[in-house]
């Protein structure tokens, strides 16, 4: 299977981390900015961490807002590596992105095991989900979580 990018990856990927901007601030998780493009490019849903509680995850926000199951072909953008494990819920967003249907990940930034070992990229890959990293965009993702990163810190 060939991780490819796509013309508008960069466009959505950017709008996932200016949404992660809008997190409120934590000592214990990353702020994250996510977004549902269906095929057709047209987007279906967004989110960003605690966006309504203080334990939502950003691909946890946009999933709960979808009104059906996503089209096959739907695209998920989010700044940081969808979570393969975490404390806070019994089931972390990489599950939940398999579940919905979804066989496309995009994202800009590695999850640093700060608060819990990133294993999202390999449990998507395991599932048949197609998996594009964009490097490039890793810095911006990283700035709404500055806070996190300091000296000694994982930044991966």
């Amino acid at each position: 299977m060939a991780d490819e990018s796509r013309p508008d990856d960069i466009e959505w990927l950017t709008l996932a981390c200016d949404l992660a901007t809008l997190c409120p601030p934590s000592e214990t998780a990353f702020s994250v900015g996510a977004v549902l493009v269906a095929p057709d490019g047209t987007e279906l849903a967004r989110g960003f961490s605690r966006e309504t509680d203080p334990h939502d995850h950003a691909e946890e926000s946009a999933l709960a807002k979808l009104t059906a199951r996503p089209a096959p072909g739907t695209t998920v953008y989010s700044s940081l590596e969808p979570c393969g494990s975490r404390k806070s819920r019994p089931r972390p967003c990489a599950e939940l992105i398999v579940a919905a249907g979804i066989r496309r990940v995009v994202f800009a930034w590695r999850e640093p095991s700060l608060f819990v070992e990133g294993t999202g990229d390999e449990y998507l890959r395991a599932h048949g989900v197609e998996v594009v990293e964009f490097p490039s965009l890793a810095d911006r993702a990283r700035r709404p979580n500055a806070h996190l990163l300091g000296p000694g810190r994982d930044s991966r």
